[in-house]
C-alpha cells in the first residue's frame, strides 16, 4: 500500500521522543505513583535486567524521563499487595514488567508457551519430558505459596555457570511461561512464584480471553503509539512478535484506518504511525538512557533514527571494549551527543564517571553543562554524594568545569 504520509527524520524524531514520554521532567514532589504509572502505561513495558553496575535497568527508564523520583514507587507497582500493585512480570520484550492492563495481550503467548511454542527450545523439550517434575513443582507452590527455585532445588552437585538450572527452576521457569504460575515478589533478585489468581487481581484474570489476532492488533497498536514511528520489524520487536504473526495483522490495522503508512527520510523500508499523528515543534529533552531503554533497544531502529551506532560492551572482554562495560547513551536536544561510561561506588557514595565518549557534532557549552545536570541529579537519586570523573579524555576537563559550575565550586 503506498504512503499517505512523509517525514523528516527530524520530525521522525520528534514524534519518537514525544511517543516515549520525553515531555519534560516534574519536580521532585510532584512525583507521585499515578504520575509513574501513567507513564508505565504509555511505555507499554519496562525491560529487566539482572545487571546492578549503576542501577537495576527498569528503574532508569522512569528516571530518564520523571527526574529523581522514589524507586519505592515501582517496587509497590511491581511486588506489592492489594491496589497498589499495578504491574506483572513476563515475557514481553525479554523479561519484562508489564501494566496489569496488558495481561489479557498476553494470554496467547502464554497458551503457545503452554504448548511448547515460542520459547527456548531447552525449556519447550523439558515441558514434553518433564510434566512429573512440573506438577510436583505446581503441588508445591499451590500448598506453601511463593516460592523461589532456592525453596525446591534437590539438586546436590554444585551449579554451574549460566542457565545451568536445576529440574526445579526449569518447571517453574515453564510454568511461568505458560502462565499457571506468576512472579508475586522478588528476594533480593530472585523471583518468587505463585499461582496467578493469588497475585493479579480477580477482574484482570476474568477478563474475556482475546483471541490470538485480537492480542497481536493490541500490541501492535501500542507498540506504533509508544514508538510513535517505525518498521514493521520495530513495531513487531517491541513485544517480540514473530513476522508470520505481525504482517498480516500490521496490514489489517492499515486496512481498518488505525494505523496508516508513511515514508521517513532516509528509511528504506516503509513506516507506519497512527492515523493522526502529532509532530511537536521541538523536544528539548536531555537524559542519560539504560542501555535498555525502549527508546533505543531496537539498535537497527536508533541508527536509522540517530545516527547512532551503539552496542552494549558487557560481555566484550575488557582489552577489546571501546566505549566502556556500562555505558548510557547521552541523549540531548533531539540527538545521542555522547557516551557515559558510569558506575555507582555505593559504598564510597560516589557515582564515578569512568569515560566520556562525544559524538562527531560534540557537545557545546550548554550541551556540557545539561550532562552535569543529569548526572548531579543521577547522584542524588542514587543517594550517592560525589560525582566522581576518573576519565582522562579532554571531554573529562570541560565536565569537569561544567560540574564545578553547577555545584557553585
Amino acid at each position: 500500500m503506498p504512503a499517505t504520509l512523509s517525514f523528516t527524520l527530524k520530525q521522525a524524531r520528534r514524534l519518537a521522543l514525544a511517543a516515549q514520554g520525553f515531555n519534560g521532567r516534574s519536580p521532585p514532589a510532584a512525583i507521585k505513583a499515578v504520575a509513574l504509572n501513567r507513564l508505565i502505561e504509555r511505555l507499554g513495558i519496562l525491560q529487566i535486567d539482572s545487571v546492578n553496575a549503576l542501577v537495576r535497568s527498569h528503574y532508569l527508564p522512569l528516571f530518564s524521563r520523571l527526574g529523581n523520583y522514589s524507586s519505592d514507587l515501582l517496587d509497590q507497582a511491581a511486588w506489592s499487595q492489594g491496589r497498589r500493585r499495578t504491574l506483572f512480570e513476563y515475557w514481553g520484550h525479554e523479561a519484562s514488567l508489564l501494566p496489569l492492563s496488558m495481561y489479557p495481550l498476553m494470554r496467547w503467548r502464554m497458551q503457545r508457551a503452554s504448548r511448547g511454542e515460542d520459547i527456548y527450545q531447552q525449556l519447550a523439550r523439558f515441558g514434553r519430558e518433564q510434566q512429573d517434575t512440573i506438577r510436583k513443582v505446581l503441588a508445591s507452590v499451590e500448598e506453601q505459596g511463593a516460592l523461589g527455585a532456592g525453596n525446591l532445588s534437590t539438586r546436590q552437585e554444585r551449579a554451574g555457570p549460566w542457565w545451568d538450572w536445576s529440574a526445579e527452576k526449569h518447571a517453574l521457569e515453564w510454568l511461568f511461561a505458560a502462565g499457571e504460575v506468576t512472579v508475586a515478589g522478588r528476594r533480593g533478585f530472585e523471583r518468587l512464584y505463585d499461582l496467578p489468581e493469588r497475585v493479579i487481581p480477580r477482574a484482570v484474570l476474568a477478563h474475556p480471553v482475546l483471541s490470538e489476532d485480537e492480542a497481536q492488533h493490541g500490541l501492535l497498536r501500542h507498540a506504533a503509539t509508544a514508538l510513535g514511528v517505525g518498521t514493521e520489524k520495530d513495531l513487531r520487536d517491541y513485544f517480540r512478535l514473530n513476522p508470520a504473526d505481525s504482517r498480516p495483522r500490521l496490514a489489517e490495522l492499515v486496512e481498518a484506518g488505525e494505523l496508516q503508512t508513511c515514508e521517513v527520510q532516509g528509511w528504506r523500508q516503509p513506516a507506519y504511525c497512527l492515523a493522526e499523528p502529532k509532530v511537536p515543534r521541538k523536544v528539548p529533552a536531555s537524559a542519560l538512557l539504560s542501555p535498555f531503554d525502549s527508546l533505543i533497544w531496537e539498535r537497527s531502529r536508533t541508527e536509522r533514527l540517530f545516527d547512532f551506532r551503539y552496542r552494549l560492551e558487557i560481555y566484550t572482554p575488557q582489552d577489546k571494549r571501546v566505549y566502556g562495560y556500562y555505558v548510557l547513551p547521552f541523549l540531548h536536544n533531539e540527538r545521542i551527543a555522547a557516551r557515559v561510561d558510569l558506575r555507582a561506588e555505593r559504598a564510597a557514595g560516589r557515582l564515578a564517571v569512568h569515560a566520556v565518549h562525544e559524538e562527531d557534532a560534540g557537545l557545546d557549552e550548554e550541551g556540557m553543562l545539561a550532562l552535569a545536570v543529569n548526572l548531579r541529579q543521577m547522584a542524588d537519586w542514587l543517594g550517592l554524594v560525589q560525582v566522581q570523573l576518573n576519565c582522562p579524555r579532554a571531554s573529562a576537563a570541560r565536565l569537569r568545569v561544567a560540574l564545578a559550575q553547577i555545584d557553585g565550586g
